[in-house]
């Protein structure tokens, strides 16, 4: 699914007749021998990389979807361009539960019910750990981890009286590995994956399904800046001769901040706390994952019947984070033999060996040879 040229570029109509972008068998993707019902999603971060993407592949198969843009970036009017019979444009900051509750309430009256929630919001701050403030660490954490919960806490109720609900969490390769110089981001993106994997268990019995994704390098590749239109056939369609007004175009790696003014031990050149830096500034928009292709797997995602806890996307993703598991696990074996295993025969934790009392038939030996000698 890498792509390394933008020539390569699909919009999202095209995307879906792709006979390569298709999930295994083995998660019942939908197809034609299994068509898939319309379902009402909500997309948290439409305005981002991946999320605006996702609102369009989404639209492009007929789906309905709340596309929502954050209210620090996004105003009404961008968001009321996305508007039509199968798109509703809200506000939130997912780090204020009263807005998670109003998009969720308004979604539910305008479409009836809600089948899938997708979380892209994510914010980082680019720089060396010591380096990063209070604010910098809990505005990160409020929006990553708490945002994330605020969505899942005020949505479960709904999934739960329906029977049904799918959530998927665009989590990031920050979630299985140590970035240098995005600490705080990883931390909270390990939170987020901690918080689903235990979920998890709590709400498969309410047919409740999730699923983290989790995308390499992507980069920004929809050939076109045109808004959505539904076609004669109902699907939205990009219409020729149109402008470029249309939904808010994304900021180049806006959910990253680079932090100003390093402090004199991180400054250098080459110090490890300013690789996330120096390898934004070299992909620029190399990334080698497309936006596009990566949310039509994601819509394929979300209709399957057996959908996988993480979903990979891109070789970046693939190798390094299987890179760091069997280095966990060479690790793990290289230092198993300090686990110090209880022997069978050994007495466990704080018991003591039953000691002998004086008379006592059974652990008295003195009394066991009287015994024999009668």
């Amino acid at each position: 699914m890498d792509v390394d040229n933008e020539s390569q570029s699909l919009s999202p109509t095209a995307a879906s007749y792709q006979p390569a972008l298709r999930l295994p068998a083995t998660c019942d993707p939908p197809s034609e021998l299994n068509p898939p019902k319309q379902a009402s999603w909500i997309v948290f971060g439409a305005t981002g990389h991946m999320g605006r993407s996702l609102v369009r592949a989404i639209l492009s198969h007929g789906d309905q979807c709340t596309a929502v843009g954050w209210t620090q970036e996004n105003t009404i009017e961008q968001m009321e361009m996305w508007q039509h019979s199968n798109c509703l444009g809200l506000l939130c900051d997912v780090r204020v539960r009263q807005t998670v509750g109003h998009v969720i309430d308004s979604s539910i009256e305008r479409w009836g019910n809600i089948d899938i929630i997708a979380n892209c919001t994510g914010y980082g701050v680019i720089g060396a750990c010591e380096d990063q403030d209070d604010y910098d660490l809990r505005n990160q954490f409020t929006t990553n981890f708490l945002g994330t919960l605020h969505i899942i806490q005020l949505s479960l109720p709904h999934f739960r009286a329906q029977n049904h609900g799918r959530y998927l969490i665009f989590s990031s390769t920050a979630g299985a590995l140590g970035v240098p110089g995005l600490g705080p981001y990883c931390a909270t993106k390990y939170a987020v994956e901690g918080l689903i994997e235990s979920m998890l268990y709590e709400i498969d019995i309410f047919n409740i399904k999730a699923t983290l994704v989790e995308p390499g390098h992507v980069r920004l590749d929809e050939p076109d800046d045109h808004p959505l239109q539904l076609g004669s056939e109902g699907l939205a369609t990009t219409p020729a001769g149109t402008g470029g007004a249309g939904p808010p175009r994304p900021k180049r790696y806006g959910h990253f901040w680079v932090k100003p003014n390093p402090s004199a031990p991180y400054a250098t050149l080459t110090s490890p706390a300013g690789h996330a830096k120096r390898m934004v500034q070299w992909l620029n928009d190399r990334q080698p994952v497309s936006a596009v292709k990566s949310a039509e797997l994601v819509w394929q995602l979300a209709h399957c019947s057996y959908p996988p806890l993480r979903l990979l996307l891109g070789s970046y993703a693939v190798e390094s984070i299987r890179d760091r598991l069997r280095s966990i696990i060479e690790e793990i074996e290289d230092w198993k033999h300090l686990s110090f295993p209880v022997a069978a025969d050994e007495p466990r934790g704080s018991e003591e060996p039953k000691r002998t009392q004086p008379g006592d038939a059974e652990n008295d030996p003195e009394r066991e040879e009287m015994q024999e000698n009668e």
